[in-house]
């Protein structure tokens, strides 16, 4: 698929497993074949309005082939098809359902998949979660345990009983969770706003974006508290081209290879994104979403960069890991969240 899919499972202020699975997928040929531009105006999101319409609109352009949002919407669009066919296949005399599969679009998803996808190579941008992590110093880290019946079931277990494979088959683990801020993490609007979109009102075609990767590990390196600048991205932009409309942008410092450094992780110095590179990307080049490897926007008192976001309706990503791996351009991302009610 052009080149690289990643999976972001997580969020804040959602509520239980928050936690990020950002896969991504590097197509071993060209960056170039596949790209994406998106028709959405201004990419917010605003609970109190609903205003999800203008980042639903995504057009993809593969050689003479089109697919637009009439059939390509997030997870569900997927299944459509295949519902359809289905129906055909019970309904329909052998020969007929054959015909009809022969006539399948030339936009068919499954020849996108076949000659893009199967042979792409993964890459996972998500830190795994556990007990002895880095956190936001103002939250206490979580506990994971054993599972425990919650009630007595006759002959099997007991209320109160540890699941074990000896005696009852299988084992489970419980995680009592501090924070949703937790790990890889996609924070929402409501996460600062109490009339932003919360995890559960996020719609589905924010699922396949255009994938940027902006680089500041060079400048990390000689200063640890370096933020991404306008001239960063007007940089990025000289090698690449313009920051595509509707697309994600990760910033790269290689903070995460500090992860297992507990406590240094989340205490300043480290890399952040300024003010003036949020609102260039948001206004100027109308992005959907950025993200970047430490679990805090900014190093500034108030956390500005943060605050404008979520009161502006914009989400962002945190705990971003493994952008070394990512082209900087021509890349695909997949996000994907869990979905608790109005988390």
């Amino acid at each position: 698929l052009g080149s690289i899919f990643c999976t972001l499972t997580a969020m804040a202020v959602a509520r239980v497993f928050a936690v990020f699975c950002l896969i991504g997928i590097c197509s071993v040929n060209s960056f170039s074949s596949i790209h994406f531009r998106s028709q959405a105006g201004l990419c917010s999101l605003s609970r109190n309005t609903r205003c999800f319409s203008n980042i639903h609109q995504l057009e993809m352009n593969a050689d003479d082939s089109t697919l637009s949002r009439k059939n390509f919407i997030g997870f569900a669009s997927l299944m459509l098809p295949f519902a359809a066919l289905k129906i055909h296949a019970e309904e329909m005399p052998q020969q007929q359902t054959e015909e009809k599969i022969q006539q399948l679009p030339s936009d068919s998803l499954w020849d996108l998949y076949d000659t893009r996808i199967k042979n792409a190579k993964f890459i996972d941008l998500t830190h795994a979660f556990s007990p002895n992590q880095p956190v936001w110093p103002g939250f206490k880290r979580s506990t994971f345990k054993a599972a425990v019946a919650g009630r007595n079931i006759d002959g099997f277990v007991n209320e109160g009983e540890e699941f074990t494979y000896k005696k009852h088959g299988f084992v489970a683990t419980s995680y009592d969770l501090t924070t949703d801020q937790y790990g890889t993490q996609l924070d929402p609007p409501a996460h600062w706003n109490p009339l932003g979109a919360t995890i559960s009102d996020l719609p589905p075609t924010m699922t396949l974006r255009p994938l940027v990767v902006i680089s500041i590990a060079d400048r990390v390196a000689l200063d640890p508290g370096y933020h991404l600048q306008v001239s960063d991205i007007l940089a990025w932009e000289t090698l690449h081209g313009k920051v595509p409309a509707g697309s994600i942008v990760l910033v790269r410092s290689d903070w995460y290879k500090r992860w297992s450094d507990v406590e240094r992780f989340a205490t300043p110095p480290f890399p952040g994104v300024s003010l003036a590179a949020l609102k260039f990307l948001h206004l100027r080049r109308r992005i959907l979403l950025h993200g970047h490897e430490p679990l805090d926007t900014d190093t500034t008192p108030n956390l500005e960069g943060e605050a404008w976001l979520m009161h502006n309706n914009f989400a962002q990503v945190e705990g971003v890991r493994s952008l070394d791996l990512c082209p900087e351009a021509g890349g695909l991302v997949c996000l994907g969240f869990a979905r608790p009610e109005g988390g």
